[in-house]
Order: structure tokens, then C-alpha cells, then sequence
């Protein structure tokens, strides 16, 4: 029996009807511009946005478009932090504003290309899904008049009958999972239509997460809450700091639950070049759903609560100082713990104490006192004319205190910040015509002037717990097209779609001429391999016959 070969051809041919339907790509059209009025411009502007090459031209936009919203503050994310850009950069910020690059993901542009692509990959799907569609529906074509002319391509003579050989060939093929039928002399047989299948299922994958994002977008909810320790939360409109939503959204749609800080726990390395690193970050809460009973859970970082629908984020935390606040008389006009915002990784923080109602001066007038306050949980700085901390855990905690008196100006009707102090309707508290300020630790008192009161920086310290409460409706259509797009990507990478022709006919000797060729959508060194695996296992069946110029040799 003579050895069955391969050959692999390299020169490009033209494969005729064998290799036209390989492909469920769109034909070329012409360039240029059609010359038929209105209706003509429509339908070519119409074939030019509804190709590939548009569809990744806007992919790519899209993706240049989102690094704006990554790289500058949005109104949508952080209105403070845009408000500092712009007070930062004068010279920017009114052409950022005209550019709409504080609202990027809502911007006019964004919108454009985001609606384009959607269009785009729509038009672009329709008519490759009825053209692949219709590619399941049909046979494999027939063999090519010369096999010989494939890339992959092998044959032997055999003397079983033409007719045995088609069917062992067909059976074999469609054990394979080839889609086979017998055309004349020749069996033709295909595979790996899931290579186009994998290429739409991305494609479609795409709109999904498109249609994700749109939904998120419109029908999102979105809001930060402060919450000390022994405090709680519900979930409606008034009881957030701040709160975003979607143009779609209504409050009615809010979760209806609450939940309660029970404690927060935050250790971190002490020694090493890792000191201060955070090593515990949780917070312990009570929750419960609206009639449900009361649940405890722990709120890490990336571990947040699901509820309703509904997941509270843990985004950062802080130190709440315990002050009370009496009068000349030695009455209690406030007490409770003062929550003050970080600066710096040792959690060096900063805040304000306004004591709106209840006090009165000397002179029984009533006004409103208010303490800037700057506090540090590990002391340092001594001797140095400066405060800072030198580590985030409570070892050394100070608490440094400025009084003012006067109007707070907080029924103005302009929004404040609770963080900071509006001065301009306040007098500094002064003892020997110097400004009042002093430190404290924990249990020590500030007295006020000319019996004013006092400020008492209390032995207890709170720790409070920001939490980030978000509603997001398209998260897990997100993730359904992320999953479907990598497996349809991975289909279309790894998969290649290729035709099998196995044609048997009698020679003028009367014995079997049997030949096979393959023929795939883009070359590949495995095509000829399976070619000939594929050719070994039928030569099982209908073996090589002896050359005949053997025998007459072996005869002589």
C-alpha cells in the first residue's frame, strides 16, 4: 500500500462556489458616491454606517470618549471635586464647560456616538444573521471540477467500489459532526459553523451590553450616606447626603430598608515599611427589609450588601470626637459626636461644630457659636509649631479647637457645607486680646471667655463609616453580554470553518481513484493535518491497491 499524502498549496486561487459562502460578510460596494439624488445619498450614507469597518471606527470613539470621564471630575460623580477643578483652573473650566467634559456619559457628542455604534451594529447584524441563517438551511456545495487546486489535497487508488468508498466516507465524515450528503461522484461535507455563530454572538453580545448601559444610565440610583457609630439609615430621599439618579428613575423605586451601624473596625500594620497600611476594614450592621426582621451583617470593601435589590458600599471612614458644648450657666447646649472628614492617609482630620440653637452670651442674647476643629489619632509634631498624624489607628488622639461667635448664616437660604465653618458673620473668641485656640486630649476642657461656656472634648471616640447606596438595573444584563461576548469571541478565534470533498470515480483500469481536498475560510497548518487523519481513516476502509509497475517488476 503506497503512503498517503498532503499537498498544501500556497498560491491564492480562486475556489469558485466552493469557497464563495464561506463568509457571511457584507460584499464590497463601490466607493464612490452614488449619483441619485437624495434617496441615493440616504442609502449609500445607509451601507457605509452599517459596515464592520464603521461599527469599530465608533467602538474605538466610544472608548476615547469614556477616558474624559475617567480623567476629569464629573457632575454626575462628585459636583465638590468639579467645583474645585474649576476653582483650580480658571482657564480650562470654561472650555471643558462649552466641551460638556463635566458630563461627559450625558453629554450631546457621547450620546451621538453611543447611538451611532447602537445603529451601526444593528444594521450590521440583521442581514448577516438571515444570510447565516440561510447557509444552515443549505447543503454543502458540491466538489470542484479539479481538486487538485485546494489548498489541502490527497488521493490513492483503491480497488474497493466507487459507491462503498462515497458511503464509508459519508459515514465517516458525518461521525466526525460534518455536515455530509453525496453530490454526484463526490461527498461534500462542511464544519465549524460555530465560528460564525461566535463572530454574531459577539456582535450581539455587544448591543446587549449597550443596551445595558443605557438602562443603568437611565434608571440608576446613586447616593452617599455618613453614618456614625450607634446611627442608622433609611432608605429614602431625605436621609442622603447626597443623591443621583437616572432621568428615568422615580423615588418611588426606592428599597424600602434601613440599617443600623453597629460598629466599625479598622486595624492597621503597626511596624515595617508597610506601617499604616489598613489590614481589618468592616463595618458591623443590623438591617432589616420593610416588615422583615432585624439580620446582621458585615460590610467590607468590594463585599458590599445586597438587599432589595439594592447593594451599600463601603467607601471610606473616619473618626468622630465625642464634644459637649455648655453655656455660661453650665448648661448642656450640645452634645454628641462630631464627625470629621480625612485629609491624608494617617487620617489627619478636619471639620466644624455649629451650635445653632439654645445658647445665649453673658447678656441673655441669643447666637450661635462654631468650633473649627482639626483632630489626629496618633499625636505628633510637639515642640515644632505643627499637629499632624503619624499613624491611622487611635493611639495619641488631640483634638485642636477655634471658637467663633455670631451668625453661622445657616438661614440664609444658600446650601452650606457642614464641614466648614462660613465666617463671615462670626468673631474669634479672644482671652488676653490673643485668638482662642487650643488642644485637647481626651476628658480635658476649653474654657470660653468672659464665661461664655465651655468646650469639652470627651473620652469617648466614635468611629463613623461612609457607605455608597446604589441601584443599578442593568448590572446583570452587563454581565450576561460581557459573558456572552468573550465566548463568542473565543468561538470565532479558535474555531475555523472548513469544506471536505471526497470524490470516488473508476479509472480506465477499472480500478477506484479516490481524492480528497479540503478547503478552509483562512489558511491554517491544521487543515492539511485533519485532511489527512481524515484520509488515514477512510484508507482503513478502502486501502491503497498494489501499483501495478510493482507487480510486473516482482513478476520479471
Amino acid at each position: 500500500m503506497s503512503k498517503t499524502e498532503t499537498t498544501e498549496q500556497t498560491e491564492p486561487l480562486d475556489h469558485g462556489e466552493a469557497g464563495s459562502q464561506l463568509s457571511t460578510a457584507p460584499k464590497e460596494e463601490p466607493t464612490g458616491g452614488p449619483t441619485l439624488g437624495v434617496v441615493g445619498w440616504i442609502r449609500w450614507f445607509w451601507r457605509q454606517l452599517t459596515s464592520m469597518r464603521v461599527a469599530l471606527i465608533l467602538l474605538f470613539l466610544l472608548s476615547l470618549g469614556a477616558i474624559p470621564g475617567s480623567l476629569i471630575p464629573q457632575n454626575s460623580a462628585d459636583e465638590f471635586k468639579v467645583n474645585a477643578f474649576k476653582a483650580d483652573n480658571p482657564t480650562l473650566s470654561p472650555v471643558y464647560d462649552k466641551l460638556q467634559l463635566f458630563d461627559v456619559y450625558s453629554s450631546v457628542w457621547f450620546s451621538a456616538i453611543y447611538i451611532l455604534l447602537f445603529v451601526s451594529l444593528i444594521g450590521c447584524i440583521v442581514p448577516r444573521t438571515w444570510q447565516f441563517v440561510g447557509q444552515l438551511r443549505a447543503r454543502p456545495p458540491g466538489a470542484p471540477g479539479r481538486l487538485t487546486r485546494l489548498p489541502a489535497y490527497t488521493s490513492w487508488r483503491t480497488e474497493a467500489d466507487p459507491e462503498q468508498v462515497r458511503a464509508a466516507a459519508l459515514a465517516m465524515l458525518k461521525g466526525r459532526r460534518f455536515r455530509a450528503h453525496t453530490v454526484g461522484d463526490a461527498v461534500a461535507a462542511e464544519k465549524g459553523y460555530l465560528r460564525e455563530a461566535g463572530n454574531l454572538l459577539f456582535h450581539i453580545a455587544l448591543i446587549v451590553m449597550l443596551v445595558a448601559f443605557a438602562t443603568g444610565q437611565l434608571f440608576k440610583s446613586e447616593g452617599g450616606k455618613l453614618v456614625v457609630e450607634g446611627r442608622g439609615f433609611s432608605n429614602t430621599l431625605t436621609q442622603y447626603d447626597d443623591f443621583r439618579s437616572g432621568s428615568l428613575f422615580s423615588t418611588d423605586e426606592l428599597a424600602p430598608f434601613s440599617f443600623k451601624l453597629n460598629s466599625f473596625t479598622g486595624t492597621y500594620e503597626k511596624s515595617g515599611p508597610q506601617r499604616g497600611t489598613p489590614r481589618t476594614f468592616e463595618a458591623s450592621v443590623r438591617y432589616s427589609k420593610a416588615g422583615g426582621p432585624d439580620k446582621q451583617a458585615i460590610i467590607r470593601v468590594n463585599e458590599p450588601l445586597k438587599v432589595e435589590g439594592s447593594k451599600v458600599y463601603l467607601i471610606a471612614h473616619g473618626y468622630a470626637p465625642v464634644i459637649t458644648v455648655r453655656d455660661g450657666k453650665g448648661q448642656v447646649v450640645y452634645s454628641g459626636a462630631v464627625p470629621l472628614l480625612p485629609i491624608d492617609n494617617n487620617v489627619t482630620s478636619t471639620g466644624a461644630l455649629k451650635v445653632m440653637d439654645g445658647y445665649r452670651d453673658t447678656k441673655g442674647k441669643k447666637t450661635q457659636l462654631g468650633f473649627q476643629a482639626f483632630f489626629v489619632p496618633t499625636f505628633a509634631g510637639a515642640g515644632k509649631g505643627d499637629m499632624f498624624s503619624q499613624f491611622p489607628g487611635l493611639e495619641f488622639p488631640v483634638l485642636a479647637l477655634t471658637g467663633y461667635h455670631g451668625d453661622l448664616r445657616v438661614d440664609s437660604g444658600l446650601p452650606q457645607n457642614v464641614y466648614q465653618l462660613d465666617k463671615s458673620e462670626m468673631t474669634q473668641f479672644k482671652e488676653g486680646g490673643k485668638p482662642l485656640a487650643k488642644r485637647l486630649l481626651p476628658g480635658e476642657t476649653m474654657t470660653l471667655p468672659n464665661g461664655a461656656g465651655s468646650v469639652t472634648f470627651e473620652k469617648e471616640i466614635k468611629e463613623w463609616a461612609s457607605f455608597q447606596i446604589s441601584q443599578q438595573p442593568g448590572d446583570g444584563l452587563a454581565l450576561a453580554g460581557a459573558i456572552a461576548a468573550i465566548a463568542g469571541l473565543v468561538g470565532s478565534l479558535f474555531i475555523q470553518r472548513r469544506r471536505v470533498w471526497v470524490r470516488a470515480v473508476r479509472g480506465e483500469d477499472g480500478v477506484t481513484v479516490v481524492e480528497m481536498a479540503g478547503l478552509g475560510r483562512s489558511e491554517s497548518a491544521k487543515l492539511p493535518e485533519e485532511l489527512a487523519e481524515l484520509a488515514a481513516t477512510l484508507n482503513e476502509q478502502a486501502p491503497t491497491a498494489p501499483d501495478p509497475d510493482s507487480e510486473r517488476a516482482e513478476q520479471q
